[in-house]
This record gives structure tokens, sequence and C-alpha cells, in this order.
């Protein structure tokens, strides 16, 4: 073929090489992945393109299922990791279909490897409580702490939400039946979650009393709520760090990540009664297969709550 004159012109690289470093690069400026995301879909496509060359296929039309099928049954590790890697593949190759590179799909047929149902670490409302009153004092970064925490477990937010909270978007009373927050989800999807009296009033707390302390003496001008030490917006790390801090305190000693607290807001309000489908809306999920997990923990802590108190259920 032609192109595979001009890949010999241009060096060693074969024309597969160059559609993968396009693809790299496609990711990087037009789609706007996460260096984190980039770097895991090049290290897969790497040794899918090492192993095809291996196989002397070094034109993306020469690929054959039979070549995909043989990579992804060579493939090791957790099933996560293999599903991530499937994945990878199959979005590659509907890369080459939209760039009419390719004409037919070979990995139409490939399916990522079933994965075990994973429940929710939640923690009890007795842990909870353990971790908001671990965090205590009036000096502006207790107040912050104490904020963020509570305003996680009052509202589900993701971290990345509460991170990207705009003072603009804490909704004043009189605008909502309650007070209530703009949250901005995955797919820039915005949905209006309440905040019940104790995450209010922690939140208050510090945006009269301990926000401005922050923020003024460095002089940077931001409108996350969440600010860190130094008046910039708050960082996921130092997010993480507030979380682990408090935990500690609490002696609370399963891992813990801010996406704990999310899981628990929504297992606890199940178990108060409330219906899936407004679970859903308040996780922002856009499926309810997706809140449906949290029904299974439910339903695991009323069986053990029966267990325990009925007499004959041993």
């Amino acid at each position: 073929m032609s192109t595979d004159n001009n890949s010999a012109g241009s060096g060693s690289r074969s024309e597969i090489e160059r559609y993968f470093e396009h693809y790299v690069r496609y990711l990087t400026l037009e789609r706007g992945r996460s260096q984190n995301t980039i770097a895991a879909y090049s290290r897969d496509l790497r040794a899918y393109v090492d192993y095809l060359q291996s196989r002397g296929v070094d034109t993306p039309g020469r690929i054959s299922a039979s070549d995909v099928q043989s990579h992804v049954e060579n493939l090791v590790g957790a099933a996560t990791t293999v599903a991530r890697k499937v994945s990878s593949i199959k979005n590659f190759h509907r890369y080459l279909l939209d760039e009419k590179v390719l004409t037919d799909d070979v990995t139409a047929a490939l399916n990522p490897p079933a994965l075990p149902a994973r429940l929710p670490k939640a923690l009890s409302v007795t842990e909870v409580q353990s971790l908001l009153d671990a965090v205590v004092g009036d000096e502006p970064p207790a107040l912050r702490d104490r904020a963020l925490l509570e305003f996680l477990y009052a509202t589900g937010a993701r971290i990345s939400e509460a991170l990207a909270l705009t003072v603009d978007d804490i909704l004043d009373d009189d605008v909502r039946c309650a007070p209530a927050v703009r949250l901005t989800g995955k797919g820039n999807k915005q949905r209006i979650v309440p905040v019940g009296s104790f995450a209010r009033s922690a939140l208050d707390a510090y945006l009269t009393r301990s926000r401005p302390a922050l923020v003024s003496p460095r002089g940077k001008a931001t409108a996350s709520v969440f600010v860190g030490n130094r008046g910039g917006a708050l960082s996921r790390q130092n997010a993480w760090l507030i979380l682990r801090s408090a935990a500690e305190r609490a002696h609370l000693t399963q891992a813990l990540s801010p996406h704990t607290l999310r899981h628990s807001f929504a297992t606890h309000v199940l178990a108060g009664g409330a219906d899936i489908r407004v679970v859903q809306e308040l996780l922002g999920h856009s499926s309810v297969s997706t809140t449906q997990i949290y029904t299974k923990v439910t339903i695991d802590t009323l069986r053990e709550v029966y267990q325990s108190a009925h007499p004959r259920a041993r």
C-alpha cells in the first residue's frame, strides 16, 4: 500500500503507529481527557499495537477479529483492568471508523469481562457522627473542614462537584422552599439538592467567619466555595487529607475516601424510606440501575437486624 511506503520513508514508524499517535493527540487536544486517562489509554494501546506488529500487522486495514481476540485472551490482571484495556481497544477502533480509516469494526463482538458486583462501603450513622464531631475549633481551617464534611454527607455530592461549587451555586432561602445548592455533575448536568440544617449551619459559619480570612490576606479572587489555606480553590488532594485527618481523630480504621460519604448518604436516605427515584435525582445518576446497588446495602442491613432481633430467625 502507498501508506506503507510513506511510513517507510518517514522512519521506522508503521502506519498503525502513526494512527496510534494521532489518537493520543485527539484524546488530549479534542476530547480534553485527563492526564491519568490518557496515560492509561496509551499504555493499553501501546501493548495492543506492539502485539499486532509482532504478528506482522502494521496497518489498521489488516487487523482481523482473530488478531483482536488473540490479544484480549492474553491480557492479564484484575477484571476491572482487563475491562479497561478492552474498552481502550474498542474506543481506538471507533476512532478509526469515525476517521474513515476503517469501514468495518472488528471489535464489534468484543465484550469486556463481566465485573463482580461491588457494594459501596458505607459508614454507619454513628460512625458518620463520630467523623463530623472529630472536626472542632473556631480556626478558619477547622470551620472549613467541618463545613466540607457536613456538606458531602448532607448532599451526597461527588468530591469534584463540591470542589467546583461556587458562591453563586448556594441558593438563598427565598429562592427555594428550603436551603439548597446547585451541583454540576457529569456531562455538565446540573441538579438542585437540598441542604440540611446541620450542614447549612456549618456552611454559614465557614462562609462568614472562615472563608474571608482564608482568601483576603492572599489577595486571590476565587468564586470557589471551598478554598485552601493559601486562598485558592481547595484541591482534591487536600480534601482527601481533611477526611483522613478527621477519620484518624475519630478512630475510624477502615479505608475512607470522600466518596464514602456519598455512599453513606445514599444508604442512609434509602434506609430512612426515601424512594429510589428520589435518591437517583439527588445523586445525579442518569440511570436508576446505578442507584439500585444501594438497595442491596439496605437489604443486607435489614437482614442483619432481622437475624439479630427475631427470636426464630437464627
